[in-house]
């Protein structure tokens, strides 16, 4: 099955996390530390990524390291649970929409990255 939201640039999504996350008086700093956590990117790739336009599909696809503990991501977004999606890359799209929403609500940040206590 094929969703046109893969199609679409990671770049054309991108400043809608960051502005999702100012309004609730978060930063760009918590966005980018999201994506790296979850994808392996660094700033440097991260740039490069933005700036190619790659679609959402080729971003998760060229992630350096896609952080094992994203299966401790539950809950739901767009009225789905995440941990119930089948198809993997949308499954992987939600993880990133759900950890925005945590942070969006003011969820400290060692607990969207899931960090041990």
């Amino acid at each position: 099955m094929t969703h046109r939201v893969y199609r679409m640039s990671f770049a054309s999504v991108y400043p809608l996390y960051v502005a999702k996350a100012e309004r609730k008086g978060r930063t760009k700093a918590e966005v980018d530390e999201i994506i790296f956590w979850l994808t392996g990117y660094d700033g440097k790739v991260l740039a490069e990524a933005l700036n190619d336009k790659r679609d959402i599909e080729a971003f998760i696809a060229s992630a350096p390291r896609l952080n094992p503990d994203r299966a401790l991501i539950k809950g739901v977004v767009c009225g789905v649970r995440v941990e119930e999606v089948e198809e993997d890359l949308m499954r992987e799209i939600r993880y990133l929409d759900k950890l925005i929403d945590e942070l969006a609500r003011g969820k400290a940040m060692e607990k969207i990255l899931r960090t041990p206590v």
